[in-house]
């Protein structure tokens, strides 16, 4: 993408309604706008980001062998009053009378709508186990939305459902499900910390949730320092496997962390003191099972392998997808503006052009943006007229992970500049090694 060709309405200046890091630099870099109390349009710019993160969860749901589909954002209420939670759910519900007076709701969860999905087509314990997500916009009423994205009212957010037997099976799916999300967490260049928390609304007894640790999180946490040495990496593993999945799960869980909701003196005791780590940490995915708390009521019921009838096992799973946005640049940001991990970044590369207008640059770069984007990569070309030093500026605001500057003198050597987002570090080396470098970079993203 050239620069001169794209929309990104960046700001000067911080707006005053801007709390934390993320809010400021999403709407300094032109991602987002305000379109109401807790509600964003977004941007190109924050639109690519959000849709890469949505990649990345796309892509590890499914390998852990979960199923998609969408479903609506407005549902109607006798679902949630056949459950029981229309009335126990609270002022963050958003309640709506249709023209035929019918009461409607604008989706804050989908416990209820997949299970009457479930329930009108599987009725035989040979279809189990199933487990079913979407990625979809919700909505909950946030008394005083803040933090941009963070705390908005409309979301964006994948929520999984299993269904299984027994409650062996339906546990196997919460271990699978916490597997899967290290990973998901780790290609986006975060370390989420799984912490046994509080279900809150949703209900159920088993619940972990993920935090990245941010001094603006909202959740003070306790944990010991040795989870935070613990990496997923490149291993595979047999999703099918309870054995596989349990360890895991048992290697990222047995040292303690834990919210404050949940956080136990006694226990945290234990921890040695040199070891002992109290921080605030940004919650971006939950986990939970909730056995036949929703099957029962709801009647979503299958025939046994003794013929008897039984409800189901059931568990959800919520990665928020837009909060990730703002966590991310919470976790990964200076006084320049953001530092996106290669695995989400909007684009690949900077180019930047040092002297628009001068044949010798302007020949280099455009054959750099063609090299780039011939190897499947996104560049962005600044090609604007401006002064170096402000295109410059823009980059490290937009935070791309790398860029590569095109100067006269430079050309006259025959090299360009390759510098890093991160450490601030460049070389010089030739367009052509720096073309076939952030190949290499991103060949294993």
């Amino acid at each position: 993408m050239r620069l001169t060709r794209y929309f990104l309405p960046v700001l000067k200046e911080t707006p005053a309604e801007a709390q934390i890091a993320s809010h400021r630099l999403m709407l300094r870099a032109g991602m987002i706008r305000q379109q109401a109390a807790g509600i964003y349009s977004w941007l190109p710019l924050g639109f690519k980001v959000l849709k890469r993160i949505e990649q990345i969860v796309h892509e590890e749901q499914q390998r852990a062998g979960h199923i998609p589909l969408l479903m609506p954002t407005v549902q109607p209420a006798d679902l949630w009053q056949e459950s029981g939670r229309y009335n126990a759910y609270g002022p963050e519900m958003l309640r709506i009378r249709d023209r035929h007076d019918r009461d409607m709701l604008y989706g804050p969860t989908n416990e209820e709508m997949i299970t009457d999905i479930f329930r009108s087509a599987i009725s035989s314990y040979k279809d189990l186990p199933l487990t079913l997500y979407h990625i979809q916009w919700k909505f909950r009423d946030e008394v005083r939305p803040r933090f941009g994205v963070m705390r908005g009212r409309e979301f964006y957010m994948k929520d999984g459902y299993n269904f299984d037997l027994t409650k062996e099976d339906a546990l196997h799916a919460y271990n699978r499900h916490l597997v899967s999300y290290l990973r998901t967490y780790e290609r986006m260049g975060l370390q989420a910390i799984p912490m046994r928390a509080d279900s809150g609304p949703i209900g159920g007894d088993d619940t972990h949730e993920f935090l990245v640790l941010a001094e603006t999180g909202e959740s003070e946490v306790f944990y010991d320092s040795e989870i935070t040495d613990l990496k997923f990496g490149d291993r595979e593993i047999d999703y099918d496997s309870h054995e596989a999945c349990a360890a895991i799960l048992a290697e990222f869980t047995s040292r303690y962390a834990r919210t404050d909701e949940t956080h136990d003196e006694a226990v945290w005791a234990n921890v040695p003191e040199d070891r002992r780590r109290v921080a605030r940490g940004i919650e971006v995915g939950q986990i939970f099972y909730f056995g036949t708390k929703y099957s029962e009521p709801m009647g979503a019921m299958v025939q046994g392998p003794d013929g008897k009838q039984v409800p189901v096992h059931m568990g959800s799973h919520g990665i928020g997808v837009s909060r990730l946005v703002g966590a991310i640049i919470e976790a990964s940001h200076d006084d320049k503006g953001i530092i996106w991990p290669e695995g989400v970044t909007p684009f690949h590369c900077g180019i930047v052009n040092l002297r628009q207008g001068d044949s010798a640059t302007d020949a280099a770069c455009e054959s750099l943006y063609s090299a780039l984007t011939a190897a499947g990569l996104e560049p962005l070309y600044d090609d604007r007229d401006e002064r170096a030093g402000a295109k410059f500026a823009s980059m490290d605001l937009i935070g791309l992970p790398w860029r590569i500057t095109v100067g006269p003198r430079g050309l006259e050597k025959g090299v360009v500049e390759l510098t890093s987002r991160r450490t601030g570090e460049s070389e010089e080396l030739s367009a052509e090694a720096a073309v076939e470098r952030i190949k290499g970079i991103y060949a294993g993203v």
